[in-house]
């Protein structure tokens, strides 16, 4: 549980005759992590079983074909693979040719539309001009010209001094056109310069702009309800092949992977060998499957020899209960083959301290709800994750919230504030005292949050110390493994004396102790320790363990924050409530919009910063991560089975 499954080091070896039965075995046992071969002298790498490129051109055309009807992957009932491999090949090919078609229709509709749409841009900004555009072109004797110029110039008055032989027209847009005799073109064309004229093209088609632009209209009108109809016959397609499709690309992706796999072997003239990582409890399983699917005609062997640690592949070999928590070291990265697996220690401290900083009723009971239809409705392995640790962490938030007697920032039960008697939200609840804590402040059930802030921060930096030091006796037992003692002592368990120092020297100075002699020998000690162990840099490292423990106390901090929201916007709905009339709805509006963000809010800040303290302060005690991905041959079946 606190350490990744333990590898074997195995190689597969046998003749070529029997390389189908063996691939198939291992494929079916979903255990074998294989090592590529890098090609040596005597064997070269393996070539794909018969079959693999037309399998490859099988499996990009359904992909094709899914990626134009759109095809999302919902969770059916699994469909018979041996039936669907035997209608695949002529099923396949109807799909094509309909989908081919289709998307031959639809390309050419597209280009349509594209098409109007570009003369539309055209031959809009001569709106309004009642002049045809065969009209404006094919002259000798004249000159056109077409287009706008700066606002406030009056074209017509410079014309006057040049030729009153013209046309001039002006349409809805400012856009002109304006024909002269070929012998003034020159002239008008300084003139026009002058009011800064800007040519437009004058399209090359025939017909009145307003004219053409209604047809345009109704061409565009037209594409775009063939495009409404082809949409709606792609969807009857998609509903019709949609289970065939996801089941075939499936199908045809574990027997691509099957012929492919090969080229990861080493082979010769009539032998194969297969490099690779079995877990040790699998181990004689893998071994006598394939011996017996081969006749034993394939060797399985450990290798004994020494590896690299850094190259085995690392699989987590956590309870049930704590596997949704690997999704959280994911995020980070895996633990190394000798290190110490945290995700145990995650699932403990990540859920309590999300529910430290949260404790609200109402707040747990809506995103455990949340979480609950969200896994119901997301399927695969990374939303199922996600949606149960956020069930771990409501259900502690849920305990905290019953601790502190909180619900949606209000108290349930009545308190005593300075002297005067609040009612609680429960009628009759009444807070009941046990003892004096720290500062005089009053111990007592429920624990009233922001009554007890210096107890409840003391009580924070401990869980620091305590988590603190959890990561630094994992960090000694990696160290040990990999170093060994003095390394460990030096390098961790010198951070422990140090504490240890400092906290006798802080009850020297308080009196709880009768010198402050033995804090300092222990802290000098521990220094010295560091400085063996990690060098001089370790001095200046020192501060960092207390900014660590420090940084514990946003378990409070940021719960504070949520408890200050929630009461304001129950301050400001309940004054607005206490108004009457219209404004009980605005106080309803501003309760629910506002408890809404503090959700989110409490959904997205307790979560950061319980992650920071799993990240920042705990696994920089001990962990490096980086370990492999455990990657078995084989494939996960969803849509189809045997």
């Amino acid at each position: 549980m606190l350490k990744p499954k333990q590898m074997s080091k195995v190689l597969l070896t046998g003749h070529k005759d029997v390389l189908e039965p063996t691939i198939e075995m291992l494929h079916d046992l979903h255990a074998l992590h294989i090592e590529e071969y890098v090609e040596e002298d005597y064997f070269h790498i393996g070539t794909p079983l018969s079959g693999a490129d037309e399998g490859s051109k099988k499996l990009l055309k359904l992909r094709s074909i899914a990626s134009f009807l759109g095809i999302k992957k919902p969770y059916p009932k699994p469909i018979n693979a041996r039936q669907l491999s035997s209608e695949l090949e002529e099923k396949l090919e109807t799909l094509g040719d309909v989908v081919s078609g289709k998307l031959e229709r639809k390309s050419q509709i597209e280009a349509d539309l594209k098409d109007a749409q570009t003369g539309m841009y055209e031959i809009e900004v001569f709106s309004g001009i009642p002049v045809n555009f065969d009209l404006c072109t094919g002259y000798e004797t004249l000159h056109v010209f077409a287009g706008t110029v700066r606002k406030g110039a009056d074209v017509l008055a410079g014309l006057t001094g040049i030729t009153d032989e013209y046309q001039f027209v002006t349409g809805n847009t400012g856009v002109f056109i304006l024909a002269v005799p070929v012998k003034y073109r020159e002239q008008v064309a300084e003139l026009l310069a002058e009011y800064e004229f800007g040519e437009v093209k004058i399209p090359a088609i025939s017909g009145t702009p307003d004219d053409l632009i209604s047809e345009l209209k109704s061409r565009q009108d037209s594409l775009a309800k063939d495009i409404a109809s082809l949409s709606s016959e792609i969807d009857s397609v998609k509903t019709e092949y949609e289970d065939f499709i996801l089941a075939s690309e499936e199908l045809l992706s574990i027997e691509t992977q099957k012929k492919e796999v090969p080229l990861v072997f080493a082979t010769s003239e009539h032998a194969f060998v297969i490099d690779g990582w079995i877990p040790d409890d699998e181990f004689e399983t893998v071994r006598s499957k394939v011996e017996e699917a081969t006749d034993n005609r394939v060797y399985v062997m450990k290798v004994e020899e020494p590896v690299d640690e850094a190259s085995v592949p690392i699989e987590y070999d956590n309870p049930k209960i704590v596997k949704p928590m690997e999704a959280v070291m994911n995020l980070y990265a895996r633990p190394r083959y000798y290190e110490i697996d945290p995700t145990t220690f995650v699932f403990i401290a990540f859920p309590l301290f999300y529910g430290l900083i949260l404790g609200d009723i109402g707040y747990a009971l809506i995103l455990l709800g949340i979480s609950l239809y969200g896994r119901s409705k997301l399927h695969g392995e990374g939303w199922n994750s996600l949606f149960t640790v956020l069930i771990y962490c409501n259900i502690v938030t849920l305990f905290f919230g019953i601790l502190y007697g909180e619900f949606l920032g209000f108290a349930l039960a009545g308190h005593v504030i300075e002297g005067h008697h609040v009612a609680g939200l429960i009628p009759g609840w009444e807070t009941i005292p046990f003892f004096t804590g720290l500062g005089g402040e009053h111990i007592t059930y429920p624990i009233h949050r922001t009554h007890l802030v210096t107890t409840l921060l003391v009580v924070t930096l401990l869980i620091g110390v305590i988590h603190i030091n959890i990561g630094l006796i994992a960090g000694f037992r990696n160290v040990l493994t990999k170093h060994g003692m003095k390394a460990a002592v030096l390098e961790k368990a010198a951070w422990i004396v140090l504490q240890v120092g400092i906290f006798l020297l802080l009850f020297g100075m308080m009196g709880v102790v009768t010198s402050m002699v033995p804090g300092a020998v222990v802290f000098a000690l521990a220094v010295i320790m560091l400085v063996a162990g990690e060098g001089g840099t370790a001095i200046m490292e020192i501060p960092s363990i207390l900014s660590n423990v420090l940084s514990y106390s946003r378990l409070l901090a940021v719960g504070l924050s949520s408890i200050g929201i929630a009461t304001a916007v129950n301050t400001m709905s309940g004054m607005m409530f206490d108004s009457g009339g219209l404004f009980i709805v605005v106080a309803a509006l501003i309760f629910i919009l506002g408890h809404a963000l503090n959700t989110a809010l409490s959904i997205i800040a307790p979560g950061l910063h319980a992650l920071r303290l799993q990240y920042v302060e705990f696994f920089t005690k001990f962990y490096e991560g980086g370990g492999r991905i455990y990657n078995p041959f084989g494939y996960k079946r969803i849509y189809t089975e045997d």
